[in-house]
C-alpha cells in the first residue's frame, strides 16, 4: 500500500478515546478534529485549517502567523483506522507528515524476513521525511497502533519547507538526532544485555514516552503485544511471554491482551540498572 490522502466520511474526534484526555495536547486535536469535521459538513476546503488550532503544537510555535499559514495552506489531513498503514516500506516517499492525534509503530523487515519494530510514533513527531535522509522510498513501515490523525504535506515541498521556516529543519534535525540516539542505544543494549534487562529498557522507555498514570500504575496508552516487545528488543516472543509472566508474579506488571501496566517503575528500573535488591 502506498501513501494515499483522504477522502469519504468526516474526520472523527475521538471523543471515545478517554485515554488521549490525558494528553497536554488533547484540547488542541479535539479542536482540530471538530474543525475539520465541521468543514467538511458545510463543503469547505480540509486543507485549510486554522493557525490557532494548532500553534500550540511545538512544531510551530516560533513560526509567524504569516509562515504557519503558507505551511497548513499546503497540508492535508487523513484520518489513519486501527492497524492501517500510512506508508509501508521501500514504497515512494510522496508525502511527510506530522502525527497530531494517536500512536504508529515503525517496523522494518530485515534481509532474512524478521520484522522488528525500530520506534514509536508519539503525538507532535514528524515522521516520513524521507527528503532529509536523501532517500526517495520509505525506510520503514509506519502502521496506526491506534486510530491517529495526521497532516500530509507532498515531499517535494521539503526543500521548499526548510528554507521559509528554519525551524522546521531545526525540528528534523533533533528528530533524526534522537533517532540515532535511540538507535545505538538500542545497538549497545543488544551487543551487551542480557534479554531481561532489554526488556525492562524497552518497557521503561515507552512507559516514559506514552505512559498514562492510573490507579494500579502507569499504562502504556496504545494498545501492545508480547509480539510488539519482541520485535523491539530482538528476542522471541515466547522469551519475553516467560519474563512478563514471571514480573506479573512479582508485581511489577499487569497484563492483558494488548495491554501493559507498569506496576513497579523503580523495580523495574533496579532490573534494567542491574541493581541488587537488599
Amino acid at each position: 500500500m502506498t501513501a494515499h490522502m483522504p477522502s469519504g466520511p468526516a474526520v472523527e474526534a475521538c471523543a471515545d478515546d478517554k485515554d488521549a484526555g490525558q494528553s497536554f495536547l488533547a484540547p488542541v486535536l479535539y479542536g482540530i478534529a471538530a474543525a475539520i469535521s465541521e468543514r467538511q459538513k458545510t463543503r469547505n476546503d480540509v486543507a485549510a485549517l486554522d493557525r490557532t488550532l494548532v500553534k500550540s503544537l511545538p512544531l510551530f510555535q516560533k513560526m509567524s502567523d504569516q509562515e504557519l499559514d503558507q505551511l497548513l495552506a499546503h497540508a492535508t489531513v487523513r484520518r489513519v483506522p486501527q492497524n492501517e498503514a500510512v506508508f509501508e516500506q521501500g514504497g515512494t516517499a510522496d508525502f511527510f507528515y506530522l502525527l497530531l492525534h494517536g500512536r504508529l509503530k515503525v517496523t522494518q523487515v530485515t534481509r532474512d524476513g524478521q520484522q522488528i519494530i525500530v520506534r514509536v510514533v508519539n503525538p507532535g513527531d514528524l515522521f516520513g521525511f524521507a527528503r532529509a535522509l536523501q532517500r526517495n522510498d520509505y525506510p520503514g513501515t509506519a502502521t496506526s497502533a491506534t486510530e491517529s490523525l495526521v497532516l500530509a504535506w507532498p515531499t517535494e515541498l521539503w526543500s521548499v519547507f526548510v528554507e521559509m521556516n528554519p525551524h522546521l529543519a531545526v525540528n528534523a534535525m533533533h528528530t533524526i538526532g534522537q533517532r540515532l540516539d535511540e538507535a545505538h542505544t538500542r545497538i549497545r543494549e543488544m551487543s551487551t544485555e542480557e534479554v531481561e534487562r532489554r526488556v525492562a529498557h524497552a518497557v521503561l522507555r515507552l512507559a516514559e514516552k506514552a505512559g498514562r498514570r492510573e490507579e494500579s500504575g502507569v499504562r502504556i496508552d496504545f494498545p501492545i503485544s508480547r509480539q510488539d516487545i519482541a520485535e523491539m528488543t530482538g528476542t522471541t516472543l515466547h522469551t519475553v511471554s516467560r519474563i512478563l509472566s514471571a514480573w506479573e508474579g512479582r508485581g511489577l506488571v499487569q497484563g492483558g491482551r494488548q495491554k501493559l501496566v507498569l506496576c513497579d517503575i523503580a523495580g523495574l528500573k533496579r532490573l534494567a540498572e542491574q541493581v541488587e535488591e537488599r
